[in-house]
């Protein structure tokens, strides 16, 4: 688990650095470009952002864009009004806003339960599927859900689905078989993040899923 921190701000940047990297391994970025170039490289269970980044003070919705498209977590850090935050990264939504000045607690809170949902569902992970129980959700597809909010779906080859049935925002799992989101492909074993909107789900060869709502 590995979390991207980008802020302009080198020294802003070093002590979020040293306070996120208590809890997981950090790669740093100072720049659009830099981040951009990490997304391409790794996989992250959080992007942290500062709002105002770049030339034209809009590089937060571009980094957002661009995880968003890789099925990440973004977070926005930014001194800014609610309603800037939403202008400026219309038509997307971040999964959380941490507001500068931040509490050194604000930003530990963060990153823990972005990390605790991976860690819960890494965990499902060679668990037996649920018997019976399963409900047809579209043609080709089933579903059941546990206690605990747990989601369960397998979908026969070839079928998708407009959005996926776990409604808002979601860690998930491929525990058999692939599924694309979007045209971004995740195997077995690939954990993935879900922001909330439609997010169209297909399967090529068939596959098995579980999903836990992120809360918070």
């Amino acid at each position: 688990m590995k979390v991207l921190l980008v802020e302009d701000d080198a020294s802003l940047r070093e002590g979020m650095v040293e306070l996120i990297s208590e809890q997981a391994p950090v790669r740093e970025a100072g720049s659009v470009t830099q981040a951009l170039g990490a997304l391409r490289e790794e996989t992250f269970s959080l992007v942290v952002t500062d709002l105002r980044i770049g030339e034209t003070g809009e590089g937060g919705r571009i980094i957002l864009e661009a995880a968003r498209q890789r099925l990440q977590p973004v977070a926005i850090v930014s001194a800014a009004t609610a309603e800037e935050v939403v202008r400026v990264l219309r038509p997307h939504e971040p999964d959380a806003v941490v507001a500068k000045p931040f509490q050194i607690d604000d930003m530990l809170g963060l990153v823990e339960r972005f990390l605790s949902l991976r860690s819960e569902v890494e965990r499902l992970v060679g668990q037996a599927a649920p018997e019976g129980a399963w409900k047809e959700a579209a043609a080709g597809v089933q579903a059941v859900e546990e206690p605990g909010g747990r989601l369960w779906v397998r979908m026969e080859a070839g079928t998708s689905l407009p959005r996926p049935l776990h409604r808002g925002r979601a860690g998930m799992m491929v525990l058999e078989g692939s599924l694309e989101v979007e045209g971004e492909r995740r195997e077995r074993h690939q954990y993935f993040y879900l922001s909330a909107g439609p997010r169209e789900v297909r399967t090529r060869e068939g596959c098995l899923a579980v999903s836990l709502a992120f809360r918070g």
